[in-house]
């Protein structure tokens, strides 16, 4: 994922991430389940403001490009639909939540019985 602002734009900046980050999921180069860097991170690497960046993905979110989970992070959402993308998706989400109940030092079965009440509710 490569993003950029251009100062000189009269676009302002939270709408070049808007429509850069669109761009990249309409092309494929950011694909279902791709992780965005956290808002503080990417802000600092463009030299803008925190809240630009967060206005930005909000936006994202309410477009359905993006879909944020907490502190697990901001992620390209699925397509409405699911099918192959979704599963894709869904694999990432599952990968990342291995990750980060292994480093809190869960089980496996504490961690599943996470996700089946996660299921239920």
């Amino acid at each position: 994922m490569t993003l950029r602002v251009d100062p000189d734009s009269p676009e302002p900046p939270f709408a070049q991430l808007h429509a850069q980050v669109t761009a990249q999921v309409a092309d494929g180069s950011l694909r279902p389940g791709d992780r965005l860097p956290p808002v503080r991170r990417l802000a600092e690497e463009l030299g803008i403001a925190p809240n630009t960046v967060a206005r930005a993905y909000r936006e994202l979110e309410a477009d359905g490009v993006l879909v944020g989970r907490g502190r697990a992070g901001t992620f390209v959402a699925a397509p409405a639909g699911g099918g192959e993308e979704a599963r894709a998706a869904a694999e990432a989400a599952a990968a990342t939540y291995a990750r980060t109940v292994r480093d809190l030092g869960l089980d496996v079965d504490a961690a599943l019985a996470l996700v089946r009440r996660a299921m239920r509710g």
